[in-house]
Formats: structure tokens, C-alpha cells, sequence
């Protein structure tokens, strides 16, 4: 394989947000064939252009992007924010809309917010959650999970949740109503700093192209 150095890096996240990014990607010239969040392949080179993806889970994006394996990511405000990771978010790609929010049983619904104070949290955002009960004057257990967040309330493992919601179906499905809202999240495109130095004018003809899109989009 070719020096890394040559090539421009781009993380995309398994999921949700996969299709919308490749397919945006793509209109501003950058793909590669067999480019699919099922592929098996960890790396999809597109070697003409000298383009390469790495398709990973969610939550590795930052990582990747911080520590330079990838120059570029495509990922939600939430991870960012959640990961702490230290890069440059270039652009918000508004789309994979939701926000975050706490949420509790109805029938346990307490009178104001603070009367959560010293309770148990259920979240896949620890960070983000522990960031906003701070701010709120809040002391909280954190319970972390990785999937079913609603869950937790209902099973007696916490008396709230915080967690993403899109629609607000699941909740309503089981009984859960959001009492706060914390922050809206939609896809960013980051930046490995180094490479926003070193790769400027390739990586800024990409946030060029897309913010392009968004302006055609918008008339």
C-alpha cells in the first residue's frame, strides 16, 4: 500500500448516519467503489483519486480523526461532544437531526427538576449528562449502558434517562416522558488539526463543495 501521506483519509460511521454521508460525499466527488457500511473491508481505497475510508463504529470517529489515522470524519454532535476528543469540526451537514434530552417514568413524574437531585441516571452520555446536572446544581449517579437506555427506569435500575431521541416514539412507547432538554445534535464534518495543516487546501475544497450543496439545497 501506498505512503498514507498521499492519500486523504475519511472515517465514516456504521449506521444511521453511513448513507446520508457517503451519498453527500460522493456528489462532491469522493467515493469509492464498493463504499458500504456491510462491507468487510475495513479500508475502501478509491487509489485513482487516492482517497481511502474507514468504516467503524460510531464512537471510534473522534479517535480516529484525533490521533490521525483519518484526516477527516463524518459523525454527530453528540459523539464529539460525548468523546472529548480533540479535533476541528469543520462543518455541520444538517442531517441525523435529534436532540438530547432527560427523560422519566410518567406515573414517577416528580413536581421540578431538582427533586432528581441524587439520583440515578441511566445514558449512553455520561459526559454530556454529567456536564448538564453540573450545571443545573445536580449531583447524580451515573449508570453508563450501551444500548436500550430505556430500560433503565423500567427495570428499577434508575429513576431518569438521558439519551438521544429522534422522534419521540420509543419513549412514549414505554411510557417515558422528556422533563429537559439539553442540546440539539445533526452530522459535523471534523479534522485531524494536523492534517487541516498539512492537507489545507484539499480538505478546504471539500467543506467549499458541500457548504456549495447546502446553499443549492436551500433555493
Amino acid at each position: 500500500m501506498a505512503d498514507s501521506k498521499e492519500y486523504l483519509t475519511i472515517a465514516l460511521p456504521k449506521g444511521k448516519l453511513f448513507a446520508p454521508s457517503a451519498e453527500l460525499l460522493c456528489k462532491v466527488g469522493y467515493t469509492a467503489e464498493g463504499l458500504s457500511d456491510k462491507s468487510r473491508k475495513l479500508i475502501i481505497s478509491n487509489e485513482k483519486k487516492k482517497i481511502r475510508f474507514i468504516v467503524s463504529k460510531t464512537a471510534d470517529v473522534p479517535t480516529y480523526v484525533e490521533y490521525g489515522a483519518a484526516d477527516l470524519g463524518v459523525i454527530g454532535k453528540d459523539v464529539i461532544s460525548e468523546s472529548g476528543k480533540d479535533v476541528y469540526e469543520l462543518l455541520d451537514l444538517g442531517f441525523g437531526k435529534c436532540h438530547l434530552m432527560m427523560a422519566v417514568p410518567k406515573n414517577q413524574k416528580r413536581g421540578r427538576l431538582m427533586d432528581y437531585n441524587h439520583t440515578r441516571v441511566a445514558t449512553k452520555f455520561p459526559h454530556i449528562a454529567e456536564d448538564f446536572f453540573n450545571k443545573q446544581g445536580m449531583q447524580m449517579e451515573y449508570i453508563k449502558l450501551n444500548g436500550s437506555i430505556e430500560l433503565g427506569p423500567i427495570v428499577g435500575l434508575s429513576e431518569s434517562i438521558v439519551d438521544i431521541v429522534e422522534t419521540g416514539t420509543t419513549l412514549k412507547e414505554n411510557n417515558l416522558e422528556e422533563i429537559a432538554y439539553i442540546f440539539d445534535t445533526t452530522a459535523r464534518l471534523i479534522a485531524n488539526r494536523v492534517s487541516f495543516k498539512l492537507k489545507f487546501e484539499q480538505i478546504h475544497q471539500i467543506v467549499t463543495d458541500l457548504k456549495r450543496l447546502q446553499a443549492e439545497g436551500e433555493e
